[in-house]
């Protein structure tokens, strides 16, 4: 093979992935090992790896954890139900929720004030629509479909508002979109988009590196579905596709006959392994590495104030 990588621009971390990654590491030097992640802080195996080998210990149910000690909500967000129990177990709290997700979180406590039913676009099982859907103290409705808005039937058609999970396909939901628009022409939209900046760029982003490769490999985790919709969108250029959770899951067979192969990364993956992707390639016979251009992103968070003070004495609490 003597393939040219591409690589997409931008690709990799987004802002509120590295936030919710400091704030653990942040409470591991604050105030020890262990400290308690609920759910896995973002959806890579590597990242949750590495911070499981520092101390953090991933659980599922904040019974799991003994009273006193530090619990880090995870970047997807958590519902009301997990906020309050983990102040009922009397646990040190940590939200690692992005900005964004708390953005969607605060238009369902609007909507639901103003007395609207909600739909959610999402999928089903998700973390983050189980959290956004966790915000409302009344029936929120799911749909993923343009064939779930057809059979969706809500009490007040003319009291409707939609929000959706930030990492969805911006294509496939704006047709979500357009279809609750015709059946519901009262429906309150958000008043910015909830698909994020970083979701939107990396899409772009794919859409124009595809045409201008051979073959697609989407560095990212099987459970991340930001990475997962990265290869639907090359694959909808009709560009073969494959996603891989690190280098050793590429197959030489993939390459043969490939002049020019692109490579991006789901938002939640570090360079270290698209990095390790590319070596690979270059041990298959890739003699030439080309960033695109693309998006320059400089978007950052602030970390919660008492993880943010440059020497905060262990054992104190927020």
């Amino acid at each position: 093979m003597k393939a040219e990588i591409l690589l997409a621009q931008p690709r990799g971390f987004c802002a509120g992935v590295k936030r919710a990654i400091e704030i653990v590491e942040r409470a591991l030097t604050e105030f020890g090992a262990p400290v308690y992640v609920h759910h896995e802080i973002v959806h890579n195996a590597y990242v949750v790896n590495d911070l499981r080998n520092k101390g953090a210990i991933f659980i599922e149910e904040l019974q799991e954890i003994p009273t006193g000690n530090t619990v880090v909500f995870s970047a997807h967000g958590v519902s009301k139900t997990v906020k309050a129990e983990a102040n009922a177990c009397g646990l040190r709290v940590f939200d690692a929720a992005c900005p964004l997700v708390t953005k969607v979180h605060v238009e369902v406590e609007k909507m639901s004030r103003q007395g609207r039913e909600i739909i959610m676009i999402g999928h089903a099982g998700h973390p983050e629509v189980e959290g956004t859907m966790g915000q409302s103290e009344q029936c929120m409705y799911l749909v993923g479909t343009v064939n779930n808005v057809e059979k969706l039937q809500v009490n007040n058609p003319d009291m409707l508002a939609y929000v959706t999970q930030t990492t969805l396909s911006v294509d496939e939901t704006a047709e979500v979109i357009r279809a609750l628009k015709q059946k519901y022409p009262n429906i309150t939209e958000p008043e910015i988009s909830d698909i994020c900046y970083a979701t939107t760029n990396r899409q772009e982003a794919v859409k124009f590196m595809a045409p201008q490769v051979d073959l697609v490999i989407v560095v990212g985790s099987p459970n991340s579905s930001n990475s997962n919709r990265l290869r639907e969108v090359a694959e909808k250029s009709g560009t073969a596709a494959y996603m891989v959770d690190n280098a050793m899951q590429i197959d030489p067979a993939w390459l043969v006959g490939k002049i020019r192969i692109g490579v991006t990364a789901g938002a939640s993956v570090p360079e270290v392994l698209v990095q390790a992707v590319i070596e690979r390639l270059k041990e298959c016979g890739a003699y030439r590495v080309r960033t695109l251009e693309g998006v320059e992103e400089h978007v950052t968070f602030s970390l919660p104030k008492a993880l943010s003070k440059p020497q905060m004495a262990r054992g104190s609490t927020q």
